[in-house]
């Protein structure tokens, strides 16, 4: 007997115009900007109106990955998709995002999906219908509020990027090897308290560690890495600390032709503007939490890659 597929449907209303709330839609790149689940999307192929993507995100806990085709429909709105190769416990998934003008300033989005399970254990649907509805109750209010933000004011003041690069006169590879095996922090890093690193699927790891800033404070943090081996691991925080809402990374390893290796850590941060008086205090503003933020990621970034050129140096 054949499994049977599922249905379902989410909507929210939004205080923004149509247009602009399908760009956001339809601008997949931005989703781990836009989405809490979303931890990193490539294109593999990308057309006028169709495209084939690779997402990385968190559903129910767990790191996920899987392939998906698109179609675009700026005219109507409407943007299909539908799962290529998708991850266990999910058998086939596929939907789409319509979005309905109410009013010249005011939409509504409906979410839709249909799905069915990889078997007939009712633990595989009852997993599937759990993770649908906490990503799209979350993705909708997201998408919600960037609208209505960007419709009412710029909230690009909030959300900055900046990286720190070192040379190393040794191997790529060892590099590589150090930033990957996070396992080790505790022991390598002096500013790594506490780590513990889950790597069910190779190269898809959920790390969450204690770092202690240079004011001697310890912020947990847990964090979604994409790993691709000898190139980059990038990575985005689901736990982050008081003074962000948002910080998504990359490590990035490079040969230049004199044949050092280049190795680069990224940081895109959003401040959270509501802490900023509890953490800071009253008189500091959006340009000295940036200052505080930008200060602490640079000193540990600089400190675990100095020891990863000691590392791959020495070997």
């Amino acid at each position: 007997m054949p499994i049977v597929s599922t249905s379902v449907e989410h909507e929210i209303t939004v205080s923004a115009p149509a247009a602009a709330v399908y760009d956001l839609i339809a601008d997949v790149e931005n989703w781990p900007l836009l989405f809490e689940p979303t931890i990193h999307v490539e294109y593999i192929e990308r057309e006028a109106e169709t495209e084939r993507i690779r997402i990385w995100a968190t559903a129910n806990g767990a790191a996920k990955t899987w392939t998906s085709r698109r179609t675009l429909d700026p005219q109507s709105l409407r943007v299909d998709f539908r799962q290529e190769v998708p991850q266990p416990p999910v058998g086939g998934m596929g939907g789409a995002w319509v979005v309905e003008p109410l009013s010249e300033y005011e939409s509504r989005v409906r979410l839709l999906h249909d799905y069915f399970p990889a078997t007939e254990d009712p633990a595989d649907r009852d997993w599937i219908a759990k993770a649908i509805d906490a990503n799209s109750g979350k993705e909708l209010a997201a998408l919600k509020k960037r609208a209505e933000l960007d419709a009412l004011s710029n909230v690009s003041q909030l959300l900055f990027s900046f990286d720190d690069t070192v040379i190393v006169d040794g191997p790529l590879e060892d590099v590589y090897d150090f930033i990957n095996d996070a396992t080790l922090w505790g022991e390598r890093l002096p500013h790594v308290a506490r780590v513990v690193l889950e790597e069910e699927t190779p190269g898809l790891q959920i790390l969450e560690m204690d770092t202690i800033t240079t004011d001697g404070s310890t912020h947990t943090t847990k964090s979604v890495r994409v790993c691709q081996l000898h190139e980059k691991i990038i990575y985005k925080q689901i736990k982050v600390p008081a003074l962000m809402t948002l910080h998504t990374g990359e490590w990035t390893f490079e040969r230049p032709p004199n044949g050092a290796t280049a190795v680069t850590s990224r940081h895109t941060v959003r401040i959270n503007e509501a802490n900023i008086a509890g953490v800071l205090g009253e008189h500091a503003g959006v340009d000295e939490a940036k200052d505080y933020v930008r200060s602490a990621l640079t000193a540990n970034s600089l400190a675990t890659l100095t020891l990863a050129k000691n590392y791959a140096e020495s070997r």
